[in-house]
């Protein structure tokens, strides 16, 4: 027979036992957990409750607070710190203890000294006062500086001794024939390098041509029939030119830097 079945009547039949009532029993630990179950919830509605004990501690927490920040307002947190007000040469100043501040009126000089370390301003020197020279004297200052630079413009790089024969040892006889000086020369050797590159067939589309680049070439014809192939022929001409119309090399020299011709 089964667990929950029930217990046979001895001596009934068979419908009489069919007709008996099966019931499932119930387990000891079933009928355990449901006794102790009313004991479980009235534990959690204890618990929940709040503890009487704890409810005086919040309005303790506050009165406290409340003092203390009533004592903080009291008391001054400046009380240690305040200056005194000193005068010290008819001037006023806030002076903490260990600390001194002063003026000096006589060279208005402020001098300010705390513990073992001082300080005192720097006043500066008064300014001095200089004339302007008239303009005639500074005309003349500017003339006597401006002689100089325009010399110095009109200087060409030295040209060296030329090879003999060359055209530029041509030149630098002619030159000396004339009375010029070695600057003179190098004044003549830095313009026609420009000009031609001391080339006698040196040819511009502008219609210049030779060392001195006549425009056009057919005016050194005055100096010579062979103007076209002479290198002396040339020259020449071309001194003469410079002598005529700048007076010396260095005049022609100066005149094509500034106008880049001459």
């Amino acid at each position: 027979m089964g667990r929950h079945s029930a217990t046979p009547v001895p001596g009934a039949t068979p419908s009489e036992r069919a007709a008996v009532v099966r019931r499932p029993a119930v387990s000891p630990p079933v009928r355990r957990r449901a006794a102790q179950a009313p004991l479980r919830s009235a534990r959690v509605v204890e618990a929940s409750r709040p503890s009487a004990r704890r409810q005086p501690i919040l309005p303790l927490l506050g009165f406290c607070a409340s003092f203390a920040f009533v004592a903080a307002s009291l008391v001054n947190p400046l009380a240690g710190a305040q200056a005194t007000t000193a005068t010290t040469g008819g001037a006023a100043a806030l002076v903490a203890p260990g600390q001194s501040f002063s003026v000096d009126a006589a060279v208005q000089a402020t001098a300010a000294s705390r513990d073992a370390y001082e300080i005192t301003q720097y006043v500066p020197p008064a300014p001095v006062v200089t004339e302007e020279p008239e303009a005639d004297e500074a005309e003349a200052t500017a003339g006597a500086t401006a002689a100089p630079e325009k010399k110095k413009s009109s200087a060409a790089p030295a040209a060296g001794t030329p090879d003999p024969g060359s055209a530029k040892a041509i030149a630098a006889d002619i030159v000396a024939s004339k009375g010029w000086g070695t600057g003179e020369y190098d004044c003549l050797v830095a313009l026609w390098q420009k000009e031609s590159s001391w080339n006698v067939y040196a040819y511009n589309p502008s219609g210049a041509y030779g060392i001195p680049q006549a425009l056009p070439g057919s005016k050194m014809a005055s100096a010579g029939a062979d103007w076209q192939t002479n290198p002396a022929t040339q020259i020449t001409w071309g001194l003469g030119y410079i002598q005529g119309r700048y007076g010396t090399p260095c005049g022609a020299w100066a005149h094509s830097k500034a106008n880049n011709w001459y």
